[in-house]
């Protein structure tokens, strides 16, 4: 694995790290003292609770939106966007202690919330679609430096703006912070790099490819979905991020019994999430290793969660009381499975989606980005919702085998699915441009036409790359595996020469042009 990068894929990374590090801070910032100030304003726990989860409810609902119209929109102008609307958000949330009167306040928070998730949404999305097309070799280890740097910054969050707050009140943490987010947000704006898309510029041989070859399909999120493979990675994020909700909404209660300060209590709290920072690269390292199959990533992370689930509360079919390192041990494991189920299902869901046809672009990024973010927050609406009424119900205890069972049977479902349908797959992407030369004429040497078949239904090596091919399939169809296979150098697999050219910055010229 190579990490020589250019001097614009270091300014990238950093400039995209320091925007999520300061996204997650405003996002999450105000769990500590919001509680307080709304019921000051005779809110109810229900309604508070409810201005916390609109706002992933309403990530949920647009994220597949964004994803589906970022190649026209352009990558950068929906990050730029996204970014400054959380920033103006996160400051204008900070004048709510100033609206008098119950109905109003609720009314301005959720309005606000429900803007500043909009603008998360699109911040998120464009931010994985831009990393993917930058680092299109290292997709998997970028990606998890970027939730590295998200997750401190939700960690930090909670911790710096109550710190804010113990100072001056409940303005200043939204001023300084997202005053913070705001600097950043013209930061982006002025060092981001603009490009066309390649996908746009196609030469004359190319074009004229197309007309006798099928191009690859239009991605659309249905699309996207339909692929097994993808599907499963999306209930697996859906999975992660009930887990997590779980425990953020019903843990507190349960460690009621040790009769811990708000101090200690705060850094129980934040076990979980700091494994999951400091191992996200690890994941990423190892998602990225060409002998490695991101599924098998998932199915390791849904084996660490049924073991901590099993050990945090500890599940009722073990005679034992709670014990607090027990129940440390199981926020560990916790963390270890959000870092390989997190990281593995973005990566792998792209792969995926590229070697099932749909085409090598940014179409598809932005798709796979969007459900991405769409699905999480759909978890992470559902977890704490669900978990507050089995707790209610049942108790913590009781309710943890929902999690196991859960997460038991979708890595039951991912194995099945390795032994059976995925190892027939070659990992492949489907691209008519990769038959050409660089002066953009056709390379008739890699066709395996009529004339080269032969009646067996043995595989073949290519002439040139040395590349399987089955003889009994459509010559154009071996064609097009034969060029867009891992092996060929011409591939957008390609480990050496990869045919990316960063695209996330203008417009799509394909819809200027009509």
């Amino acid at each position: 694995m190579r990490f020589d990068f250019t001097r614009r894929q270091w300014l990238t990374l950093i400039v995209i790290s320091i925007a999520d590090f300061c996204n997650a801070i405003c996002v999450a910032l105000q769990a500590p003292f919001f509680p307080h100030e709304a019921e000051l304003k005779g809110c109810s726990s229900i309604e508070y609770g409810l201005v916390f989860g609109i706002f992933e409810l309403a990530v949920f609902v647009v994220s597949p939106f964004y994803g589906a119209h970022l190649n026209r929109l352009g990558p950068k102008l929906v990050f730029n966007a996204g970014i400054l609307t959380t920033a103006t958000c996160a400051i204008l949330f900070g004048f709510l202690d100033k609206v008098d009167g119950h109905i109003p306040f609720v009314t301005l928070a959720f309005t606000i919330r429900i803007i500043e998730a909009l603008g998360n949404a699109a911040f998120l999305t464009a931010s994985f679609a831009i990393i993917a097309k930058e680092f299109p070799n290292n997709v998997a280890t970028m990606f998890a430096s970027l939730e590295t740097f998200f997750g401190l910054g939700l960690i930090v969050g909670p911790m710096l703006g109550g710190v804010l707050y113990s100072w001056g009140g409940y303005s200043l943490p939204f001023a300084v912070l997202g005053s913070a987010l705001f600097a950043t947000a013209i930061m982006c704006y002025v060092t981001l790099p603009k490009t066309s898309d390649d996908e746009d510029i196609k030469p004359t041989g190319q074009r004229d490819f197309e007309k006798n070859f099928k191009r690859s399909p239009k991605a659309t999120m249905f699309s996207l979905l339909k692929i097994p493979g993808v599907l499963m990675a999306a209930i697996s994020i859906i999975l992660t991020s009930i887990s997590i909700g779980f425990l953020q909404a019903t843990l507190e209660p349960h460690l009621r019994q040790f009769g811990f300060s708000p101090v200690v209590l705060g850094v129980i709290f934040i076990i979980n999430g700091g494994v999951y920072a400091l191992t996200a690269p690890g994941w990423g390292w190892l998602c990225d290793h060409p002998t490695v199959k991101p599924k098998y990533i998932t199915c390791i992370g849904h084996l660490f969660v049924v073991a901590a689930f099993l050990l945090i509360g500890p599940a009722p079919f073990f005679d034992m009381p709670t014990i607090l390192w027990v129940t440390i041990v199981g926020l560990v494991l916790h963390g270890f499975g959000m870092g390989s189920l997190l990281v593995s299902t973005f990566t792998d869901s792209l792969g995926t989606a590229i070697s099932s046809g749909l085409p090598n672009s940014i179409e598809t990024y932005g798709l796979v980005s969007g459900m991405w973010t769409s699905t999480f927050a759909l978890g992470a609406f559902i977890g704490p919702t669900v978990s507050g009424l089995l707790f209610h119900l049942i108790n913590f205890r009781n309710s943890t085998v929902f999690i196991v069972v859960l997460h038991f049977i979708m890595m039951a479902v991912l194995l099945c699915f390795l032994c059976t349908c995925d190892r027939y797959k070659m990992e492949v992407s489907v691209s008519a441009g990769d038959l050409l030369r660089l002066d953009g004429t056709l390379d008739e040497s890699v066709l395996i036409g009529e004339k080269f078949m032969i009646p067996t239904t043995t595989r073949q090596k290519s002439r040139h790359y040395g590349i399987s091919v089955e003889k009994s399939r459509p010559p154009g169809m071996n064609s097009l595996i034969a060029c867009s296979s891992y092996k060929n150098r011409r591939s957008p697999w390609s480990q050496r020469t990869p045919r990316y050219r960063p695209s996330y910055g203008s417009l799509d010229a394909r819809f200027r042009a009509t």
